[in-house]
């Protein structure tokens, strides 16, 4: 996690060099439309000293959640159409990505599959487009080299490629496709992308098989470090005397522990914010209806009337793809609504409510998004603001938030700039459109309650008195 100095150096191919290749590495208006033959450089056969392959597909076929197509590389198609129902049974249109290698995400999910990755390993995601073109997959909060990053018309548009990066700070991101960005967002295709700690992954493998590269487990925790604990990036030392959070190394960055500047953690929640206009959705199918003719003045006398791309008006929500069961007050509902902690699977491809399957989360297990834990664990909250209206999230206990957008606060190099902080019971934090926040909760009594996300309507605009569109209750219950 350095900005200065850099674990590893990877070399680059030249622009001109082999002859015939300057077209792969067009930024601008032209964008690729092939992967690069070996992508930087570098193959999985011969890696630079000190550089590893992402071990995560081998890990998860070897726990029995999937197979591998193509050594150390995972595998992402987009977009295909599934219809998830809401809380009142309205059937939604969704585009979701889909992982065929993988045993529950092979008809795509909503959202996507979590990608998890150890830091500094080389990463690679083989992905092709379906439908109408043209997609991509943008890596948010990360800074691969142009071709790899992803922004529509500034870098590859699938067809087929094999993106390549390697993650440097461990954190909380999200993948996304960044083509008519408007309408895939909104429909779904995202997932949460997390960066873990160097060993990670690593730790859980016993044995590798030197003929086909398949591995066997041993009895660490898919996801865990050597210590046998999970862990991410924080600073706490601003916030140890409220919470006493055990098992926090502060070596150094430069120590090269892998554990250098992390803290362990007992239980981990995803809180993925999402909200639906059903107009959008029954519009799918037609999706040229969105914008009909009027006139010929852009922004004077275009026009465009409720129901269509410029006019947003949420009436579903969801919760890491758990519908929130009510209708807005104006709609004759109550505006809140609790999330069921326990159920079935959904059908039509959502996430099971209570524990997210470790198919879906890299083979990792116990996620969950209704909160249970016992006194003294320590809660890792990762919350991502899928949907297009702010939202306002309160905690019912007291919170230290360590990382914002991916990156830890006051962990080196930005040690200097921010600092975790204590955020108290009932002190809302906002969040818009991308944003992600890091909590940890421990708490040494029992405790039963809810957290609050109010979806704001941002069509206000205005800041300061945005009213609630819906608000979802999250129970937290530690015993």
């Amino acid at each position: 996690m350095s900005v200065e100095k850099p674990a590893f150096h990877i070399r680059r191919r030249s622009i001109e060099q082999p002859a015939g290749e300057a077209g792969l590495w067009v930024k601008l208006f032209d964008p690729p439309t092939a992967s690069p033959e070996t992508p930087e450089f570098l193959d999985l056969q011969n890696l630079p000293r000190g550089v590893k392959a992402n071990p995560v597909p081998e890990v998860m076929a070897a726990a029995g959640f999937g197979k591998v197509s193509e050594p150390h590389t995972v595998q992402r198609d987009l977009m295909h159409g599934v219809k998830i129902p809401g809380w009142d049974g309205k059937e939604l249109n969704f585009f979701v990505f889909r992982d065929k290698d993988n045993n529950l995400a092979k008809n795509g999910n909503y959202p996507a599959a979590t990608i998890r990755v150890p830091r500094g390993v080389i990463f690679h995601a083989d992905t092709e487009g379906h439908g109408p073109p043209p997609h991509t997959i943008h890596w948010h909060g990360i800074e691969p080299t142009p071709i790899n990053d992803g922004v529509g018309h500034c870098s590859m548009e699938i067809g087929q490629y094999t993106y390549q990066w390697q993650p440097n700070f461990v954190g909380t991101y999200f993948y996304h496709c960044h083509r008519n960005t408007v309408q895939h967002f909104e429909f779904g295709l995202f997932g949460l992308l997390i960066y873990e700690p160097p060993d990670a992954y690593f730790a859980s493998i016993d044995s590798v098989n030197a003929k086909d590269g398949t591995v066997t487990l041993n009895s660490v925790p898919i996801g865990a470090g050597v210590d046998g604990l999970f862990r991410t990036a924080a600073n706490v030392n601003p916030v140890q005397q409220f919470f006493n959070f055990p098992n926090f190394n502060a070596r150094p960055i430069e120590s090269g522990a892998p554990h250098a500047f992390t803290v362990s953690y007992d239980v981990e929640a995803f809180w993925v914010l999402d909200d639906r206009d059903s107009v959008w959705s029954d519009n799918a199918p037609d999706p040229r209806a969105f914008f009909p003719k009027h006139g010929q003045r852009p922004g004077i006398n275009d026009k465009f009337f409720r129901g269509f791309f410029n006019d947003f008006n949420a009436d579903y929500w969801f919760i890491t793809g758990v519908p929130v069961p009510a209708a807005r007050i104006d709609r004759g509902g109550t505006g809140i609504g609790t999330i069921n902690p326990a159920g079935p699977r959904p059908a039509g491809g959502g996430l099971p409510r209570g524990v997210i399957p470790p198919e879906l989360n890299s083979g990792k297990s116990g996620t969950q998004i209704a909160i249970n834990a016992k006194v003294g664990d320590t809660i890792l909250v990762r919350v991502l603001d899928a949907a297009y209206n702010c939202a306002l999230v309160t905690f019912p206990v007291d919170v230290a938030v360590i990382a914002f957008d991916g990156r830890a606060l006051g962990v080196p190099p930005f040690g200097n700039y921010n600092s975790a902080f204590r955020l108290q019971a009932g002190t809302p934090i906002l969040l818009n459109t991308a944003r992600r926040c890091d909590v940890l909760i421990r708490s040494t009594t029992p405790f039963s309650g809810f957290a609050t996300v109010n979806f704001m309507d941002t069509q206000t605009l205005d800041g300061d008195n945005m009213p609630f569109l819906m608000t979802a209750r999250i129970p937290i219950v530690i015993k």
